[in-house]
């Protein structure tokens, strides 16, 4: 095992990382209902909502501070084809966070949800709405509030920050993994990639999973102390899921995975706005900050694959 404490911050106590900003529940309320509305009609790849909602986001970045993350362009623009679905067009959303360091840690959502339904060959109800408030509009409103957070702190962590909404995860995560075959910058540079999915419904009986725990040597080192009043977690040692985390992780890049789990409105027209459990899922994100700064420690993460 390779774990190299970075002494200076050890001295400091930490003291240089954002300690007086708090992720908000009003402002992940605020982002779910805007993505989650009819106006948006749930997102859809190829369909208007989808690229309304990669705007905004857009403009989310633009907003906090970020830096154009795909060199000077927000966007990074890919098409893709899928059974008799051909030429279809999306866009990853990239921010950048530039702190003069060698390695970047990569935050991501996915943006896009099943709009009207209209490209999944009748898996679900055609010309309606799926909203996909948890699915996943948290997931971005989570990538908002770790992007305010960390350009709070005034660009003094040891790592640069890449945060990306991604386009097409729900047809085949094909935002991922358009990114990790062209990267902006080469995937060695990557510290570890954070994916949050789902992350508005917290249970908890059940908790908030956390995926990738044995996509790294340091990570039980990091773990260790985390925790956050009113928030339990467990973790799933597989780097390889069903979202984002997935593309890197086959990629060679170590990952966690957020998800608080399945429910009754996966994939349906009723995965509305109010059933979203803002106030638990600011909590859940006061957990991937601790990870996020416990990660800061390693000089450079040591990426295990699975045997």
């Amino acid at each position: 095992m390779r774990v190299t404490v970075l002494a200076g911050l050890l001295l400091a106590g930490l003291t240089g990382f954002a300690q007086d900003y708090k992720p908000s529940a009003e402002r992940i309320t605020e982002t779910v209902k805007y993505l989650s509305s009819d106006k948006l009609k749930g997102r859809g790849t190829e369909e208007k909502g989808g690229t309304k909602a990669s705007g905004y986001v857009m403009k989310q970045f633009r907003k906090l501070g970020l830096e154009p993350g795909n060199h000077d362009a927000w966007y990074q623009d890919f098409t893709f084809s899928r059974g008799k679905h051909t030429d279809l067009r999306s866009r990853n959303v990239i921010g950048y966070l530039d702190n003069g360091a060698p390695y970047t840690i990569i935050i991501g959502a996915h943006y896009d949800h099943l709009g009207t339904a209209g490209l999944f060959d009748g898996r679900y109800p055609v010309g309606q709405i799926h909203n996909g408030a948890d699915d996943n509009a948290s997931g971005v409103a989570g990538l908002l509030e770790l992007a305010r957070y960390y350009i709070q702190n005034g660009g003094k962590e040891p790592f640069n920050f890449m945060f990306i909404a991604f386009g097409g995860e729900e047809l085949g995560l094909q935002g991922s993994k358009y990114f990790t075959k062209n990267p902006v910058d080469s995937l060695s540079n990557v510290h570890f990639m954070l994916n949050m999915d789902m992350i508005g419904r917290y249970n908890p009986e059940r908790g908030v999973g956390i995926g990738g725990y044995g996509s790294a040597e340091e990570w039980p080192e990091i773990f260790k102390g985390v925790q956050y009043e009113g928030i339990k977690f467990f973790t799933d040692a597989a780097g390889k899921g069903g979202s984002d985390h997935n593309s890197f992780y086959v990629a060679g890049v170590p990952v966690l995975f957020f998800h608080t789990g399945g429910h009754d409105d996966y994939h349906k027209p009723t995965d509305d706005a109010p059933k979203v459990k803002a106030k638990e899922e600011a909590g859940i994100l006061e957990i991937a900050v601790q990870l996020i700064n416990n990660a800061m420690k390693v000089d450079k993460l040591e990426y295990k694959g699975e045997k």
